[in-house]
């Protein structure tokens, strides 16, 4: 079952909410402000029912991954999602990742002109009991003009993961070794504790790879996580290194790490 939310926004992002007042997300746009280098800043809020949750760009084994379309929209050329940390959860005995309540998605909008008319689909799912994927659309006209930061977007970009030179990460290594199915990747990473129950999660460029939930421990000052990568179809495939991405989620930060050379 898929439920369309369909959005619409002026110049002063007003915002009408989901068709169906049944619908366990409420969703807005919220229209931001412009930034000197050009670019434009504004953000997707979701609000869920008591219950609810969706889920991080890496869902995790009983999640439903997001998928962002920009067809139609004038004066970009590009958008980057920007996530602000998420939850681990454990849902029927299985690992998720995601957002409860409420979550802000700051948008970065590499622009073209002045004006823009942003034109945006989301299919994302959302789970209780149940799991429903759902899709959002939304369109947006944002104006140069706006200078001014919205104090709830800036909140939500400065929630994003540290990168690995602001958590003072030392080596970072990944030994691959050939699998039954794939590719068994073991990655060692040197940096102070994040807090906690330390999750990694693994995740490569290619969007044919699966990855399975990664089994993460401490050695000393080193923290050590395995996992196997295979591609959805069974065929062979080549990894790149530098598109992996190992995001390390604990109770006190989380890190994000790009790329993992041998050791």
């Amino acid at each position: 079952m898929i439920t369309a939310a369909v959005l619409s926004f002026g110049l002063l992002g007003t915002a009408l909410q989901a068709a169906s007042s049944s619908s366990p997300i409420r969703a807005e746009l919220l229209p931001g402000w412009r930034l000197a280098s050009g670019d434009h800043i504004a953000a997707l809020r979701l609000v869920m029912s008591p219950g609810w949750k969706t889920y991080w760009r890496a869902p995790g084994d009983a999640g439903i991954p997001p998928v962002f379309g920009w067809q139609g929209s004038q004066g970009v050329s590009g958008v980057q999602v920007m996530w602000p940390v998420p939850h681990v959860f454990d849902q029927q005995g299985m690992q998720s990742i995601g957002y409860a309540k409420e979550v802000i998605l700051p948008l970065r909008i590499s622009t073209t002109s002045d004006d823009i008319a942003l034109n945006g689909r989301v299919q994302i799912g959302i789970c209780k009991d149940i799991c429903i994927p759902e899709e959002l659309r939304f369109r947006a006209d944002l104006s140069a003009k706006n200078a001014r930061p919205d104090p709830r977007i800036s909140a939500a970009m400065a929630n994003v993961p540290l990168t690995s030179a602001e958590a003072g990460v030392g080596r970072v290594s990944c030994e691959l070794a050939p699998s039954r199915d794939g590719l068994t990747v073991t990655a060692r990473i040197d940096m102070p504790r994040a807090g906690g129950t330390e999750v990694a999660v693994v995740e490569t460029a290619n969007p044919y790879l699966w990855v399975a939930e990664a089994q993460s421990e401490r050695q000393a000052g080193t923290l050590v996580a395995r996992t196997e990568i295979m591609h959805v179809d069974g065929k062979a495939f080549a990894l790149k290194r530098d598109g992996i991405r190992i995001t390390v989620l604990g109770s006190k930060r989380a890190v994000d790490i790009q790329g993992c050379p041998a050791p």
